[in-house]
């Protein structure tokens, strides 16, 4: 398929020019949606992660639409296996997560869709920065193991409802959330799931994350405005 305006899709994949890069993203809109959840990969992780691709397909279930974006090329992806420094880039990934959301609001194909991000890891400050820098678009936040306190001088200018998931044993990171939220001003909260660490791999904890995250947005994006 020929590109228009710097992107193409063929079988729900997408690819977002910003700036001299292109980034990968899947993109499913089951009929009816209302709004779109844009995932915002953690350090090491992309498009392909299967617990955001399992949180997705919860999403989609209750009628939302995602989109899964690697905020990486592969040759960042390549260099950064070895440096770890851009994965934890939060003004880049939070400028590309930007760019993608402005390329949702343009498209025809989801301009009349809301819009919400989900962050994990080193992707949930990225979310939190672009969300204060698209306060109109972006009408809820949920982090799942995230570092909010990533953001910075960001957290107070958030205004999107979010949603902070941490696992009970996740203690630094629990911490960390903590110390975020106490800096935000929009309203937000803390849900922690009892026995789960950082990757939430225990038995039920990652269905409990999905059904917290399904449920935030569908309160949020899929109200009436």
């Amino acid at each position: 398929m020929e590109a228009k305006r710097g992107m193409a899709t063929d079988m729900g994949l997408v690819r977002v020019q910003t700036g001299s890069a292109i980034l990968e993203g899947d993109l499913e809109i089951p009929e009816g949606a209302v709004a779109v959840v844009l995932f915002a990969h953690g350090s090491g992780s992309g498009r392909h992660s299967p617990r955001n691709r399992f949180v997705a397909r919860e999403l989609q279930a209750a009628g939302l639409g995602t989109f899964l974006m690697d905020l990486l090329t592969p040759q960042e992806e390549a260099e950064d296996l070895h440096a770890a420094h851009l994965s934890f880039d939060i003004p880049l990934l939070a400028e590309r997560l930007v760019a993608a959301t402005r390329w949702l609001a343009a498209d025809p194909s989801t301009r009349g869709l809301r819009v919400g991000y989900f962050g994990a890891s080193t992707g949930a400050g990225a979310a939190l920065v672009a969300a204060a820098a698209e306060p109109e678009r972006v009408g809820a936040v949920v982090s799942r193991g995230g570092r909010p306190d990533l953001a910075g001088d960001a957290l107070p200018r958030v205004r999107a409802p979010t949603l902070l998931i941490v696992g009970g044993r996740d203690q630094i990171v629990l911490d960390l959330n903590r110390a975020a939220m106490a800096r935000m001003r929009a309203e937000v909260r803390l849900e922690i799931v009892p026995g789960a660490t950082h990757l939430f791999e225990e038995p039920e904890a990652l269905e409990e994350v999905a059904r917290l995250a399904r449920d935030w947005f569908l309160r949020y994006l899929a109200q009436e405005k």
